[in-house]
């Protein structure tokens, strides 16, 4: 029975026609599962992963293994992206028991959800010290059927210790100036001089950690902060990592040097690291950083938008490396290069050129002799590249996993409304608008709740987690920001009432599930950010803007209680924190209220604006409207000067002198904020 055909998830309808009878999450599985008295096997991935490719391809499409699996077990497919939350209560207990964890994500458990063995990626045969998947399945048969009391045993102390794992908190103080300062000098020892980046092989993108470097250069002038930015941002825009013709950023590189990337493309990654180069550029003024910042925009626009306006997931790092659509799949096809290819694509001359300045040779930096386009030099000319990418075109395009997930979309409002309106790209901003619509339209129901996925303009069937609920109020908060409409602000304020009323205990420590959502064996609860900010150094954020932008005591409370735990954390493991103390950096600066009044059709008011959204002033809030008008508190009896547009820099809603020019705007935002404020 293909119980899969009617989700919505395109890595679950990936595995429709396997011939495992695969079931989705849900009640049914497991009652069937107690019904017959079999191990449930449980199967975690996302549509993008490439080992998952490859087991699938091994393991469940393979006509023996599936009888047997449907022999002997129940079988649940979950994606990971769907369904973090089963994600990260089951990958703790593989975390736990085998000091690593992956995708895809193999557990064995009870009928009662209760794991007892797991493990991740196993091969058709045994290699590397690994058993087979069907010998791990005879293993698993033989102790249910022989050794249950012993299994039991082992699932009932594995569920015992994932429940007693909750996060150990006090609610102590936000990270104060010296916190803040050994988080730095943390990072300093981490940092990469050779190459950029943090640590060794496999190297993944940095974004949160550079958004705390810049917070703290803005803070503080510390010119190391700014100079590890600087250097990580150029390594990664001139690697493999980068897409160098058509813009946008893999997942990560394999190397330390950032030379041959995984080659899927994720939404949060392309929409982080465009706000990180759009806010480089507000630091130093860079064009290196804007037009990356620009290019990575426009990869998100042209690559994941979807039909309804919303972004897409992913595209996958394989597709058909042959010229039949049918041929075999093989990671980074579609984007690697020979001395041959660029002949063909080229002719002699240009390809040389081509070669030289991408870094393309005979021997390869990949598989069988291909290249990784590189940037090592200066830029090769425009024709060359677009040439090249026409000739791309006509490759076999990786995949795209299309659903539209709500946090992701946050992030990607965030970006490019702020990248839009500092670039002089209103075209962005109104791809951020069309975006935040459909968040509205399809993932926001009546009582102020998210989903957490649509697809083709269908909601799909998981309720949103914390890390929806905070990305989705901050991408709000700034289009607000951007464009003055007081709707998204209030939006963004029904979303946070959420959050406080369903995601938070009384001490203030937050939760990746609400209150009332599905129970699994332990409430998931991380704090650590790791490809993305964490729910709750997300939701802080998200909450300390929103008090800026209101005076909401409530807010700023619960922002300083949540941001309690980076204190802990940031000291210890700055790397796996850093959108935590990017937002501590914010509420130590203040974070700076900027409201400018004026006309809406005034191009004075549009000058002050545009000024006031490039400062670099970390976690700044921006409001804008005419006088006596409406949307946020900051501008409230708030007059134009002489009936000249005029701006207001604040902190706690105490205000410095105003200004008419955007020039005397951009002194008051550079500088630390004064006494009087």
């Amino acid at each position: 029975m293909n119980r899969l055909a009617g989700v919505t998830s395109p890595y679950l309808l990936q595995h429709a026609d396997n011939p495992v009878d695969w079931w989705p999450w849900g009640p049914d599985a497991f009652e069937e599962a107690r019904r017959r008295d079999v191990p449930v096997l449980l199967s975690v991935g996302y549509s993008a992963c490439h080992w998952c490719h490859v087991m699938a391809e091994e393991s469940f499409e393979d006509e023996e293994t599936a009888a047997y699996l449907n022999e002997h077990f129940v079988s649940v497919k979950v994606d990971r992206e769907e369904r973090p939350d089963i994600d990260s209560v089951y990958m703790d207990a593989v975390q736990a028991a085998t000091g690593q964890g992956g995708w895809p994500m193999t557990v064995f458990m009870t009928a009662d959800g209760e794991p007892f063995y797991f493990g991740t990626y196993f091969p058709p045969e045994p290699r590397h010290g690994m058993p087979s998947f069907r010998q791990l399945l005879d293993g698993v048969r033989t102790a249910w059927a022989e050794r249950r009391d012993e299994v039991g045993q082992v699932a009932a102390q594995i569920t015992g210790q994932l429940t007693g794992r909750a996060v150990a908190y006090d609610a102590p103080r936000p990270p104060e100036a010296p916190q803040l300062a050994t988080a730095l000098l943390g990072l300093t020892r981490e940092f990469d001089e050779r190459n950029g980046g943090f640590g060794g092989a496999p190297k993944f993108p940095p974004p949160m950690v550079l958004e705390f470097l810049l917070r703290h250069h803005a803070r503080t002038g510390a010119a190391g902060a700014l100079e590890m930015v600087e250097r990580t941002c150029e390594a990664m825009a001139r690697g493999g990592i980068h897409d160098q013709l058509a813009g946008g950023f893999s997942r990560y590189s394999v190397d330390a040097r950032w030379v041959v990337p995984h080659f899927e493309k994720m939404l949060y990654d392309n929409a982080l690291l465009c706000r990180v180069y759009t806010r480089l550029w507000k630091a130093t003024g860079s064009e290196s950083a804007r037009r990356v910042a620009l290019s990575t925009a426009d990869f998100m626009v042209r690559e994941l938008r979807t039909d309804e306006g919303g972004f897409a997931s992913a595209l996958d790092a394989d597709s058909a490396a042959g010229p039949e659509v049918d041929s075999p799949h093989r990671e980074g096809a579609y984007y690697v290069w020979t001395p041959r290819q660029l002949r063909e694509a080229l002719g002699e001359e240009d390809a040389a050129l081509a070669a030289e300045h991408y870094g393309v040779t005979e021997e390869g930096t990949f598989e069988e002799g291909a290249s990784v386009l590189q940037l090592p030099g200066e830029d090769v000319p425009d024709m060359v590249r677009l040439r090249l990418l026409d000739a791309r075109a006509a490759r076999h395009r990786p995949g795209r996993d299309d659903k539209v997930i709500a946090a992701w979309n946050g992030l990607a409002v965030a970006a490019l409304a702020e990248a839009g309106a500092c670039l002089d790209r209103p075209d962005l901003v109104a791809a951020a608008s069309g975006a935040a619509d459909l968040l509205l339209a399809r993932h926001l129901d009546e009582r102020g709740r998210l989903a957490r996925t649509s697809r083709d303009g269908v909601t799909g069937p998981s309720a949103g987690v914390l890390e929806d609920y905070a990305n989705v109020a901050e991408g709000f908060q700034t289009l607000y920001s951007v464009t003055g409409d007081a709707s998204w602000l209030d939006i963004a304020g029904t979303l946070l009432d959420v959050v406080l009323e369903r995601f938070r205990d009384a001490d203030g420590a937050l939760f990746d599930t609400a209150d009332d959502a599905e129970r699994l064996i332990r409430r998931p609860q991380d704090p650590t950010d790791g490809a993305t900010p964490s729910g709750w150094t997300a939701a802080a954020g998200a909450l300390l803007s929103h008090a800026a932008l209101t005076g909401s005591a409530r807010h700023r409370e619960a922002a300083e209680r949540a941001l309690g735990i980076v204190t802990a954390l940031g000291e210890k493991a700055p790397r796996f924190v850093g959108w935590g103390l990017a937002v501590a950096e914010a509420a130590l600066d203040g974070p700076r209220e900027v409201a400018v009044v004026g006309g809406d059709e005034d191009p004075r008011t549009d000058a002050l604006h545009r000024a006031a959204l490039r400062s670099p002033a970390p976690g700044a809030v921006v409001a804008r409207g005419e006088e006596g008008g409406g949307g946020s508190p900051l501008l409230r009896e708030r007059a134009a000067i002489g009936g000249v547009p005029t701006a207001y820099v604040c902190r706690h809603f105490v205000c410095g002198l105003p200004v008419t020019e955007p020039e005397a705007l951009s002194e008051q935002l550079a500088g630390a904020p004064s006494a009087g404020e």
